[in-house]
């Protein structure tokens, strides 16, 4: 999937060229034929579609939207994650999300009161979520600037990150793609723009592996309610919602709720 970065008055020259390279990605040629280009606007930065150009860009905001509305009304530790988590005994655990994808189970965490480290492997994925977290970071919302304080970004392949940081995390939470799941018209259009970007968890047997061997209490694996479970483990016990089921394998026989 070709992507550029594109030419924008927010940012100078040296920027544009700095971008570029944190990224790996050329700068926009008009001669290129791409499908995205990653574009500095004068609030964030953000990710356009010019395959599908009526698709709204896809961005990260922390401190607004559906961020900010789940921050606000989205159940507190009463919510499936938050049992999920096991929040309930262990009050602020740990957590490494470590398919962090657009940070928004990552900021929920956080709100709640986790210290929090997301892993992203997409360079692009990564540039969206550290131009989020700064802007939430540098809030005027003391809330929402707080709670960012308790996430911080790790561009980095979790199996390889997982492996030198054994026992750091109380909790590793994953929500992978899996080589399965297939595009349907229910897929959100933003989420289209994110599973060409990242494509598919093929290594998520590994991943799995790798956090079972790493985590200190458990593991959380994100599924949809009907889904068959993450390698046919089958896990310690379930927490199951109307669309999404949160299958929990303890450590140490560590039992919450």
């Amino acid at each position: 999937m070709k992507i550029a970065v594109a030419v924008s008055p927010q940012l100078s020259p040296r920027q544009l060229i700095q971008l570029a390279e944190r990224v790996s990605l050329p700068l926009y040629d008009n001669a290129g034929d791409y499908a995205y280009l990653l574009y500095q606007t004068a609030r964030h930065l953000e990710l356009r579609s010019l395959i599908e150009p009526q698709i709204n860009p896809l961005y990260v905001d922390f401190t607004g939207g559906k961020n900010r509305h789940r921050r606000l009304y989205g159940g507190g530790r009463g919510q499936h994650l938050a049992r999920a988590i096991g929040l309930k005994k262990h009050p602020h655990p740990v957590v490494v999300d470590a398919t962090a994808g657009l940070g928004r189970d990552a900021f929920v965490l956080a709100t709640l009161g986790c210290r929090v480290t997301m892993l992203e492997r997409s360079a692009v994925i990564a540039a969206l979520l550290r131009d989020g977290l700064q802007h939430a970071q540098d809030a005027v919302d003391d809330t929402a600037s707080k709670i960012a304080q308790r996430m911080q970004l790790v561009h980095a392949d979790a199996i390889s990150w997982l492996e030198s940081n054994s026992r750091m995390a109380d909790v590793i939470y994953l929500d992978p793609m899996f080589p399965g799941r297939k595009k349907s018209a229910q897929v959100k259009k933003e989420m289209r723009i994110f599973q060409d970007i990242v494509g598919r968890d093929q290594d998520v047997g590994e991943l799995f592996g790798a956090a079972l061997d790493a985590a200190g209490r458990r593991v959380v694996v994100k599924r949809p309610v009907r889904s068959g479970y993450v390698e046919e483990r089958r896990p310690d016990f379930s927490i199951t919602g109307k669309t999404t089921r949160y299958d929990v394998y303890l450590i140490h026989d560590v039992i919450t709720e």
